[in-house]
C-alpha cells in the first residue's frame, strides 16, 4: 500500500472540495449585479489571454487561455463584458471565502485562491449533503460568490464530485457510495482526472484507457510502471483509499517569482531597472510576510520569443547572509541586470526569482554587516506597516520610479474592498 497517511488516521473520513465558480468573473459580478446571467470574461496581465469565463461565455465557444485578440470580434458581436485582472479585489474575496469556510470545520486546506478541501470527519451524524448546502448558502450570503461542493472519501474523488456538482444537483454532489462512483467514473474522461496530465493521457489512451473507471480497475503495478508512483496513488484514490494527506499548514515555498510582460517594448536599461525594482518590491513583501529570508536571487529578461532574433538571459546572485530587505534585493537585481542586458533589443518581459529560503529567526549572521542589516529590517517592518494601513506603495523605493507605466489593463474594475478611494457609493 502506497498511501502516506495511516489508514487508521484517515478512515471513514469524508472530504469536501469547495470550488468558487468562475471565481474572477464572479468577483466582478458582486459589485455589478446587472451582469448576472450575462457573459463575462476576465483577462490576464496586459489583457493578453482569457483566464476566467462565466457559463454564458463558455456557451459562446470562448476557450480558456485563448489570446484575447482571437476572440475580440466574437466578444463584440455577443456583448460579452470584459474585465482586466484585478488581483487586489480577488485576493480579498478569497480571504473572505476561506474565513467563512473555516467556520464549518477545524480542518481546512486552502488549495488555491478559489479552492479549499474541508474534512467533515465528526459531522457524520447529520446529512453531509445538507451540511454542504449550508456551507454553500453561507458563502453566498457572506461573500456573494457561488461555489460548487464535491463530497468523497479521497481528494481525487472529491475533485471528480466537484466537477459533477458544477453541472447538476444544485451545486452539491456526494460521491461517497460505491454505486455512485461506478456510475460517474464510467463516463468521466481520464484526461479530466486531477493529476493526469497531457502526456499521461496520451499513454493511457494508447492502452485503451479512456475513462476514470477503466483507470481505477486497471492493474495497479502496471499503472505504476507507466505513470510512476503518482499514477498509482491516483488509482488508489479512485478506489477510495486516501493517499494524499490534507495539508492544514502551508508548506514552505522553495522559490518566489514576480514577473510581468510589458504593455509596450522596453529598450533602455534604466526602464528595465525601474520595472525590476517594482517586481522586487512585491516579492520581498511576500517573503517578509512568511517571516523568511532568501540567500539567492535570480533576474531574467527576454524579448518576443516568437521572433528570429529573440534574446533571453538569466543570472543568479548569492548573499553572504540571508535577507528580505527590499533595498538590498533591488541592488542585487540591478547588478544582475547590468550583467545580462544587451542594447538594441526590444524587451518584452522581465522577472525576479527569490531562492534558498531560511526562517528569519534561523538565518546565518555575519560579523561585518549585521548592524546595517538589522537597521534595514527594522525600516522594512515600518514600511510594511504603513503600506498595510494606508495602501500599497504609499511608501516605496525611489528605484521604482514615480511615473512608470504599468501593464495594459484597459478594463480594470475599482479595488472596491481594499482602497478607500474606490469604495462604492450608494445613493
Amino acid at each position: 500500500m502506497l498511501s502516506t497517511p495511516s489508514d487508521e488516521a484517515m478512515a471513514a473520513e469524508t472530504l469536501a472540495l469547495v470550488d468558487c465558480n468562475s471565481f474572477f468573473a464572479s468577483c466582478e459580478r458582486v459589485f455589478q449585479p446587472r451582469l448576472k446571467n450575462r457573459p463575462v470574461i476576465v483577462l490576464s496581465n496586459n489583457d493578453g489571454c482569457v483566464v476566467a469565463r462565466t457559463d454564458e461565455a463558455k456557451a459562446l465557444g470562448i476557450p480558456m487561455g485563448v489570446a484575447f485578440f482571437k476572440v475580440r470580434d466574437l466578444v463584440k458581436k455577443n456583448g460579452v463584458h470584459v474585465f482586466s485582472s484585478n488581483f487586489a479585489l480577488y485576493g480579498d474575496f478569497s480571504a473572505r471565502v476561506m474565513k467563512t469556510l473555516s467556520g464549518f470545520t477545524p480542518e481546512l486546506e486552502i488549495y488555491s485562491i478559489d479552492e479549499a478541501f474541508l474534512s467533515l470527519k465528526g459531522f457524520e451524524s447529520r446529512s453531509l449533503t445538507d451540511y454542504a448546502r449550508s456551507i454553500r448558502e453561507a458563502v453566498m450570503q457572506n461573500v456573494g460568490i457561488p461555489v460548487s461542493i464535491g463530497l468523497a472519501p479521497t481528494k481525487v474523488l472529491a475533485k471528480v464530485a466537484n466537477q459533477v456538482a458544477k453541472k447538476k444537483n444544485g451545486g452539491v454532489f456526494d460521491l461517497s457510495s460505491q454505486k455512485t462512483q461506478d456510475e460517474v467514473l464510467n463516463y468521466f474522461p481520464v484526461e479530466d482526472i486531477w493529476g493526469v496530465g497531457r502526456q499521461s493521457t496520451e499513454k493511457l489512451h494508447r492502452l485503451g484507457i479512456r475513462t476514470a473507471k477503466q483507470l481505477r480497475d486497471a492493474e495497479p503495478c502496471f499503472i505504476q510502471k507507466i505513470l510512476t508512483v503518482v499514477g498509482r496513488r491516483i488509482l488508489d484514490e479512485l478506489k477510495g483509499t486516501p493517499c494524499i494527506r490534507l495539508e492544514q499548514e502551508s508548506r514552505n515555498k522553495k522559490q518566489m517569482i514576480c514577473s510581468r510582460s510589458f504593455g509596450k517594448p522596453i529598450y533602455e536599461l534604466s526602464e528595465l531597472k525601474e520595472a525590476v525594482a517594482c517586481y522586487v518590491t512585491r516579492v520581498a513583501e511576500r517573503l517578509r510576510g512568511e517571516k523568511s529570508v532568501c540567500n539567492a536571487l535570480q533576474v531574467f529578461i527576454q524579448t518576443n520569443r516568437f521572433k528570429e532574433d529573440a534574446y533571453f538571459n538569466i543570472t543568479t546572485l548569492h548573499f553572504i547572509t540571508g535577507t528580505s530587505a527590499t533595498p538590498r534585493l533591488i541592488t542585487a537585481a540591478h547588478e544582475g541586470l547590468e550583467r545580462i542586458y544587451r542594447s538594441g533589443y526590444a524587451y518584452k518581459k522581465a522577472g525576479v526569482i527569490l531562492l534558498d529560503f531560511t526562517l528569519e529567526n534561523q538565518k546565518q549572521l555575519s560579523l561585518f554587516d549585521s548592524e546595517q542589516q538589522e537597521a534595514d529590517e527594522k525600516r522594512m517592518k515600518i514600511v510594511d506597516q504603513i503600506n498595510r494601513k494606508m495602501g500599497q506603495d504609499t511608501v516605496k523605493m525611489a528605484a521604482c520610479g514615480t511615473e512608470r507605466a504599468g501593464p495594459r489593463s484597459e478594463s480594470r474594475s475599482p479595488c472596491y474592498t481594499t482602497r478607500w478611494g474606490d469604495l462604492l457609493c450608494v445613493g
